[in-house]
């Protein structure tokens, strides 16, 4: 969150990028008050960093589609979930049986969402708020909604501005790699497309990270 979801901006922003803007903004174009990733930084070099961050949890889900219309897809299943359409049971000790009350449970955004592929298909993901544990957070009702826990991991990122197109996400990637060769890191995984902001920050204020797993 996350953990990046990340949208092409279309003529029409759909409701549930609206819902996003809310949940993102404070009375303003910024993500001030966002529990965001944590980590620390190992070596910087202009936009490049080399990033440890620390273990934490992610709401995901697996879309097949294009770049652009993945993280459409993608959040509103996500949004969903941290929105209540989950399941918490809550045991409740009586005489005899022991009761479980099912309810569910508002889980507050964090940023950034994040979207990596998977073969052919695009991973999206929101981040959990550092307070919860995979024993406290609710159960997705939704079966293509899962939750995985993330360990400590080291990420080469670099952060730029601008907008959401895939050609501006390759591009940066490309050069991101290239820093990552010159270093001499190996390559884990693959690049994480993680953007801060909600649809209506204007373009050259947007946070957005290309993520590379690397050791």
């Amino acid at each position: 969150m996350s953990l990046e979801c990340r949208f092409i901006v279309r003529c029409a922003v759909p409701l549930v990028f609206m819902m996003f803007c809310a949940c993102m903004s404070l009375g303003g174009c910024s993500t001030v008050g966002i529990e965001k990733s944590k980590y620390s930084v190992l070596e910087k070099d202009g936009r490049f960093e080399l990033r440890l961050y620390e273990p934490c949890i992610a709401a995901e889900t697996v879309v097949e589609s294009d770049f652009g219309e993945a993280g459409n897809i993608a959040f509103r299943r996500l949004y969903k979930y941290i929105s209540g359409e989950n399941r918490t049971s809550q045991s409740i000790a009586m005489t005899a049986p022991v009761n479980q009350e099912a309810r569910s449970e508002k889980i507050a955004m964090t940023a950034p969402v994040s979207q990596e592929r998977s073969g052919d298909k695009w991973v999206v993901s929101f981040l959990m708020p550092a307070k919860y544990t995979m024993q406290t957070l609710p159960e997705p009702l939704d079966p293509s909604v899962t939750l995985r826990e993330i360990p400590a991991r080291k990420m080469a990122s670099v952060r730029y501005s601008g907008t959401w197109s895939q050609k501006r996400y390759e591009e940066h990637r490309t050069r991101l790699m290239q820093f990552i060769e010159k270093r001499g890191w190996k390559v884990l995984g693959e690049s994480v497309f993680a953007r801060y902001d909600p649809p209506f920050q204007l373009p050259f204020l947007r946070r957005n990270e290309i993520l590379i797993l690397v050791e």
